[in-house]
């Protein structure tokens, strides 16, 4: 790499990773996310690896603390900045690894579409490993997440989240090798605007609801309590319950609320468990009985030695019948792995988790009145097992509930929000998306938006929600195409070193 090189190089991919905060929720301006791929492969392709990982390293910062800065909103820059460097070290690579493919190949211009699916496949494999490993990844900053809102966003009813990025990554290295080629003759560039009109029209296209036809519907209230349930919250044992109780009095002012058939709260909904307090339990059997159907709500509870970040099912007059332990914690909120090594390096920050949220082993179908519904806790909407594994368990609703009050009015909550919605097109369910404090919305498997609560506003939607039984092909295709992408990327590039 020559140094002189950098005076363009590295201003070039730090616009392409700022883009990112005019991209993703709130702003939501999808149609500029394929020139964050676009830009990076300008900015680096030529040089060589560690060149390119050290440009890739800044961009990747750049990307990540541009859109990602509410995780700084209560405990400052250093959660942040610790974790937009290590997922930079997985972008730098992915960046260098693409830009060394170049200089391995030195493809010719009547290569370079070809190129663009490689360069596609290397960024949607550098997203999986990102967003799996380690400890679970960080499942947040896809580019899919990007397009909930455009109308790109039926990909993921064709392959889920990872399809959708590759056509989006596909979409910027194709910008990036058509500018490659300008200087180059005799270029056909058919193949390029081919390729491009089929990942426009493709989704635009799509009748989401093939092969998944609606089964029938259900009254659904969802409330949201406004309450003041941060983490670092100083408030009274039992107000965030009373929140949630009081907002649900709005439920009865709806047309349907005798028609009520399941009630949904967020995660931590009672801030006290009903199962070991006598004086909440007393609370939530007059409101169950009072509704008349069963609810289910979020709830801290604890077994034996081990404390679970729970969902309890409540019915009227019977009482907690099922329960879904959350599966997936968060590292480092819920619990902290790794606890003494992390503890040498940052021992303020770790004592602000002084316990650990045990795994849930259980599955999160709750069967009630001829409604399978399944129940999946906050974050876990970003995992890709989690709402597909409901889906295909027999879910015919899928219930992500939330407690988002530690964020404020940051972009997170929105970003959570249009995973929900990715989440309804990808498993063809209604997603209920419910908060403490909001964002609070029902998606269709459409990506319609059948109801929406303001943000710190009690509230109550009451509507009625078709169920869906079908598989739509990300259900079944999804999980190939993530192991596809990745054994082909890794197959390529392993096979390219091995030649070295």
């Amino acid at each position: 790499m020559r140094v002189s090189e950098l005076w363009w190089r590295l201003p070039l991919a730090i616009v392409g990773g700022l883009i990112a905060l005019y991209t993703f929720p709130t702003e939501n301006v999808w149609i500029l996310a394929p020139l964050i791929p676009a830009l990076i492969l300008l900015a680096t392709l030529g040089m060589n690896f560690w060149g390119a990982y050290l440009v890739g390293f800044v961009a990747g910062q750049a990307f990540y603390i541009s859109h990602i800065e509410w995780i700084s909103l209560y405990l400052g820059p250093v959660p942040l900045l610790a974790l937009s460097t290590l997922m930079s070290l997985y972008f730098a690579l992915g960046v260098a690894v693409t830009a060394w493919l170049w200089k391995k190949l030195k493809p010719k211009a009547a290569h370079y579409f070809g190129f663009a699916f490689i360069a596609a496949g290397i960024w949607t494999t550098r997203e999986y490993l990102a967003i799996n490993f380690p400890y679970g990844g960080f499942p947040w900053s896809r580019l899919a997440m990007t397009q909930a809102y455009g109308p790109l966003a039926n990909w993921s009813f064709w392959g889920g989240l990872s399809l959708l990025s590759f056509a989006i990554a596909l979409l910027g290295a194709l910008i990036a090798m058509v500018i490659f080629s300008l200087k180059a003759k005799r270029v056909n560039r058919i193949p390029y605007a081919i390729a491009a009109a089929c990942i426009a029209l493709i989704p635009v296209a799509t009748p989401t609801t093939l092969f998944n036809p609606a089964v029938g519907s259900k009254v659904v209230a969802a409330v949201q309590g406004n309450a003041k349930a941060g983490l670092f919250a100083n408030h009274t044992p039992g107000a965030i319950l009373q929140n949630h109780l009081d907002a649900s009095e709005l439920i009865f002012e709806s047309e349907l609320a005798d028609q009520v058939e399941l009630v949904v709260w967020p995660e931590n909904a009672s801030d006290v468990d009903p199962l070991r307090s006598d004086a909440a339990r007393a609370k939530i059997e007059a409101f169950s009985d009072r509704i008349g159907a069963p609810f289910t709500f979020g709830t801290i509870t604890k077994r034996g030695d081990e404390t679970f970040n729970s969902t309890l099912l409540w019915e009227p007059g019977v009482g907690p019948v099922d329960y879904y332990d959350k599966k997936r914690p968060v590292p480092f909120a819920e619990y902290v792995p790794d606890r003494e090594f992390w503890r040498m390096l940052a021992p303020d920050l770790i004592d602000l988790v002084p316990r650990g949220y045990s795994f849930g082993v259980r599955d999160g179908i709750f069967d009630t009145n001829g409604l399978a519904s399944g129940s999946l806790i906050c974050f876990e909407i970003a995992v890709d097992d989690i709402p597909r594994g409901l889906a295909l368990e027999g879910a015919q609703l899928i219930l992500s509930q939330t407690n988002n009050a530690d964020f404020g009015y940051s972009d997170e909550t929105y970003q959570q929000a249009a995973i929900a919605k990715l989440r309804a097109i990808e498993t063809g369910r209604t997603v209920v998306n419910i908060s403490t404090v909001g964002l609070s919305a029902i998606f269709l498997p459409t990506g319609e938006t059948l109801a929406e609560l303001p943000w710190y506003e009690p509230g109550a939607m009451v509507e009625k929600v078709p169920l869906h039984s079908g598989l739509t092909p990300a259900l079944v295709l999804a999980g190939w195409i993530d192991l596809l992408i990745l054994a082909f990327t890794l197959g390529f590039v392993g096979l390219r070193w091995s030649r070295r």
